[in-house]
């Protein structure tokens, strides 16, 4: 239906019932206008499966929803740094919801990983921006595929559990536009998501669900969204604030409480009913959307999308370690132990909203099974995940077990109650019962190997004593298949770390502002999140972003760039050979990075700009493509409140992970723009000398700046670098300092005139 049409039918409805239609029904629906047949609608949660829930529903995952398939969380899709992927599991979802007469899946989340601690990372996608967006991009347009909207979430800076309704995060605006905004922007841009989720928290002082600057200006006027904003669940504080700034539909229903403010604020001239009246039309736009859409021929096939889960998480496990210990050949008779718990009950799934009812579960025990690969494995259960407390008997016979074996493969990770929404995680370790096993495993077996479950990085004291490292993330349903086909070697790993895994927790640029004081949480380490931290402070770290190892091996060659010289207008084509030197089958995810030769403002020591999967034969040679623009080179200048490239030189840095650069290539970026540069008596005179146009006029001040002769006393007394230290000096000196030092020919009247001449441009 077209905004015409739609207006039409806002312009024929009361006020009570346009304020009603600003609030849902219940937890899941939108309201019906029954005298104007506006039909309701119904939401669900997400982002990795379908959680539908009946109205008396929770939000919270503690009731159960329909059986549904769970996918890999976005810890875990966003490693396999594969848009196609992401956008057919994002197809699978948008069915599954037209089957179910869902109009929105309320996914992806795609905050970003500020600190390891914070108990909702395993939904979402990445410490970069660059690659959250470009994942939220994908799984959007899969998803709306099937004109089944979604709601991309949460806008913005949820990157905490700890007072997540109430917290301030405050954070500069650089630090916004670079960080915390982009892959919502990338989202909107390229694939308009039909609703946003406005978050519980404030951000610098003000709700975001009452913030015009977020959910208007930015949102809408910048980037062009055209659907609604809902809140998050429970987040609204002040309604009539919300509806001033853009926010459209409370979540849930307000039981006629909000409503009734938002009429009583029309009715003594508070709110503008137009404001009142675009909302609706926000609403109504997408309800409309779905239902003339409806695509009754949708089926969600649980067993098919069971089997799908599986090909998505195998190319989502990152082979973080291996000394030679992996595939395994489990056909060679030689006795394999299977040791803890999450090997035959694993945990794939985070808790809370996403929480899926599972259609099925498959363990590594039973995908050996089930493949034909069980007859040489020995189990022990190794330790219980209800409590972090060692089962001697259990330790005992896992130990006895390994010391039987050829090769211990040791299942561990986190359990729920280490991680999950509603709190943040208090350290990064794992479970003690879990690294004392592993130590003792190790000890025994000089082949073991750890199988991680988790959402987030975690802590590894056991490291150097295992061969084998092997991130599973949280990979949903049908992850024990997927890992049996990568440690059988029948599925070479291709997935890269989507985050930084730190040595420590202290190590975290975070860590000194993580959770907050109070209700105040400040983002003091600005743009330096995850590997631009790690990397500009040349710090070690366990596991780079970007890093993932594979059974072959491949070699980068013969980077090209288009143009070694171009404006920021301008866009460039960078290319490099990508071989497989092994001798099996394999995909290597080739990253760009870009860097800021010589910059006057502090900057990452590389950005990430571009990466691409690519599959090859041993002995085969594929040409990998990126293209650049402005953003790619662009930092986010206040100044003028714009993105800006300075001038200069800039590098292209191509590897395979963010410390692994095996190509590089050098271009020069000439700006288009100016930025505003304003001469006062203050402003000193490196920085005149430094602009082209004021520095035309500096020899009236050289002149009246001369400093008397420093004589041999006085010379001597300042040492050998005095002129050194006085020219260095007079870099630093503002302009007035002509006054104190010169020789007293210059006036203010004459001052002033120069400074005029410096500003006329």
């Amino acid at each position: 239906m077209d905004r015409r049409k739609i207006k039409e039918i806002v312009s024929n409805m009361t006020l009570e019932e346009k304020a009603g239609l600003c609030s849902g029904a219940d937890f899941w629906h939108t309201k019906k206008v029954e005298r104007l047949d506006i039909p309701d609608s119904m939401v669900a949660d997400g982002p990795h499966g379908i959680r539908k829930q009946d109205l008396e529903g929770d939000h919270l995952g503690i009731n159960d929803s329909i059986v549904a398939v769970c996918f890999p969380a976005g810890c875990a899709t966003a490693a396999s740094f594969d848009t196609d992927l992401i956008e057919k599991m994002g197809e699978a979802l948008g069915e599954s919801a037209q089957a179910e007469n869902l109009s929105v899946v309320l996914g992806p989340a795609v905050n970003i990983k500020r600190s390891p601690l914070c108990g909702r990372n395993f939904e979402y996608y990445s410490e970069d921006p660059y690659l959250a967006g470009k994942m939220a991009a994908a799984y959007i347009k899969g998803v709306q595929s099937w004109n089944v909207g979604t709601s991309i979430k949460h806008y913005l800076a949820n990157d905490q559990e700890t007072r997540r309704m109430s917290v301030d995060a405050r954070i500069d605006e650089r630090t916004l536009r670079e960080i915390y905004l982009p892959a919502f922007e990338e989202a909107v841009r390229q694939s308009k998501p039909w609703t946003v989720m406005a978050s519980y928290n404030k951000v610098n002082g003000c709700y975001t669900t009452e913030s015009r600057k977020f959910l208007t200006d930015i949102l809408r006027d910048e980037w062009g969204f055209d659907g609604y904003v809902m809140s998050d669940w429970g987040a609204v504080s002040d309604r009539v604030a919300g509806i001033k700034a853009g926010m459209d539909l409370e979540m849930p229903s307000s039981h006629g409480i909000n409503d009734a403010e938002i009429v009583k604020a029309v009715q003594n001239g508070e709110l503008d009913e137009a404001l009142v009246d675009e909302a609706v039309c926000n609403i109504l736009n997408i309800i409309y959307r779905y239902l003339e859409n409806r695509k009754p021929e949708a089926k969600f096939d649980k067993q098919a999308q069971h089997d799908m889960s599986a090909d998505i998480a195998k190319q989502c496990i990152v082979l973080l370690k291996n000394e030679n210990v992996l595939p395994l050949d489990f056909e060679s008779g030689e006795k394999i132990a299977f040791i803890g718990k999450f090997a035959e009950k694993p945990r794939f799934q985070g808790g809370g909203s996403s929480h899926i009812n599972c259609f099925a579960k498959t363990s590594a025990l039973d995908a050996a099974k089930e493949m034909g690969l069980f007859a040489n494995i020995i189990y022990a259960k190794g330790y219980e995940d209800d409590k972090d407390e060692t089962d001697e008997a259990l330790l005992a016979e896992a130990v006895a077990a390994a010391k039987n074996a050829h090769t211990a493969v040791i299942f561990a990770g986190l359990p729920d109650t280490f991680e999950s929404e509603g709190f943040d995680r208090s350290h990064m370790r794992m479970p003690s019962c879990q690294n004392r096993l592993i130590e003792e495993v190790a000890a025994v077996c000089d082949r073991t190997i750890v199988v991680l479950h988790n959402g987030s990085p975690v802590e590894m004291p056991w490291i150097a004593k295992v061969q084998g490292v092997v991130e599973s993330y949280l990979g949903g349903e049908n992850v024990g298949t997927a890992q049996m086909e990568v440690l059988s070697g029948r599925f070479n790993p291709c997935a890269k770390l989507p985050e930084t895994f730190p040595l420590k927790l202290a190590d975290n640029p975070s860590y000194l502002n993580f959770p907050g004081e109070g209700d105040v949480v400040e983002y003091r380490e600005g743009i330096f999140v995850g590997y631009r931290y790690y990397d500009k402070k040349e710090m070690e770290v366990l596991f780079p972003f970007g890093h993932g190892l594979s059974y072959t091996e491949f070699a980068y060659d013969n980077i090209k760039v288009s143009s070694k010289e171009l404006t920021d207008k301008d866009t460039v084509t960078v290319t490099v050979d990508v071989t497989n030197t092994g001798k099996v089958a394999g995909s290597e995810i080739a990253q760009l990075y870009v860097r800021d030769v010589e910059s006057d403002v502090i900057r990452p020591e590389k950005e990430l700009k571009g990466f691409a999967k690519v599959t090859l034969a041993p002995g085969e040679t594929k040409t990998v493509s990126f293209t650049l623009d402005k953003r790619s080179f662009a930092y986010y200048e206040t100044k003028i409140d714009d993105w800006y490239v300075e001038s200069g030189e800039f590098e292209i840095l191509i590897g395979a992970s963010s410390r692994d650069i095996r190509q590089q290539a050098k271009l020069t970026v000439t700006a288009t723009t100016k930025l505003p540069f304003v001469v006062t008596q203050d402003t000193v005179m490196m920085d005149v000398l430094r602009d082209e146009h004021a520095s035309q006029f500096l020899d009236a001040i050289r002149e009246a700046n001369k400093l008397n002769e420093v004589n041999n006393t006085e010379g001597e007394g300042l040492g050998a670098s005095a002129n050194d230290m006085m020219e260095a000096m007079m870099k630093y000196a503002p302009m007035r300092n002509v006054f104190s030092f010169g020789n007293g020919s210059m006036t203010h009247e004459r001052l002033r005139e120069i400074l005029s001449q410096m500003n006329k441009r």
